[in-house]
């Protein structure tokens, strides 16, 4: 099981909701705090607004569902499933991500500070104008995907793979370009120097 940035411990659950099927269930407004939830379908849920604060998810299927203006704050998620699955205007600040698929996964906005995703293969996903201050992106596959506007500002980096992805707008102060793959990376001229000068180059008019 992947660790949390500086060995902090999950949250302990209090009660279990487990084997439901969500499928396809709209909620609005609903709050759930430490609750465990195992095997759950979520699969082509929508989610407005709803609060899910120091919850932990077990092998449950988040596919094909959207979430707008949700909290998940401080939650864990493990082998969980995020197929094609869309975040708008959330947050997830804490949360750790240990094990789960990503595939097409797409975030609009947002504050993902703090979040926990190393090693995480988020290739073809797309993150647009969210907030990933001081986030554990260790050994993250980000191989054709978009990181457009993102504040990484503190991101851990290290060992990323930024292989054609588009990163455009997005924070790079603290990158580190010796630690990561940037082939084909996609940036702008402003990154090109924010680059530049990190690999010790004297950049001049």
């Amino acid at each position: 099981m992947a660790d949390r940035k500086h060995g902090v411990q999950p949250p302990p659950t209090e009660k279990t909701i487990m084997s439901t099927d969500w499928d396809s269930l709209e909620i609005s407004g609903e709050s759930h705090q430490r609750v465990l939830f195992q095997d759950v379908d979520m699969t082509e849920l929508v989610n407005h607004g709803s609060s899910f604060e120091e919850c932990t998810f077990r092998n449950v299927r988040f596919n094909v569902s959207v979430h707008e203006d949700a909290r998940f704050v401080n939650c864990t998620f493990t082998r969980c499933s995020f197929f094609d699955a869309t975040f708008k205007g959330c947050k997830l600040t804490g949360s750790m991500f240990d094990g789960c698929t990503y595939g097409l996964l797409k975030v609009e906005g947002g504050d993902w500070s703090y979040v926990g995703l190393p090693g995480a293969d988020l290739r073809g996903s797309a993150f647009h104008g969210t907030r990933l201050r001081e986030a554990d992106l260790t050994g993250v596959r980000l191989g054709g995907a978009e990181l457009r506007r993102a504040d990484l500002s503190g991101a851990w980096l290290h060992h990323a793979d930024l292989t054609k992805c588009d990163l455009r707008g997005s924070d790079l102060s603290t990158l580190d370009p010796h630690t990561v793959t940037l082939t084909n990376a996609i940036i702008d001229p402003f990154q090109a120097t924010v680059v530049a000068t990190a690999l010790g180059l004297d950049v001049r008019e």
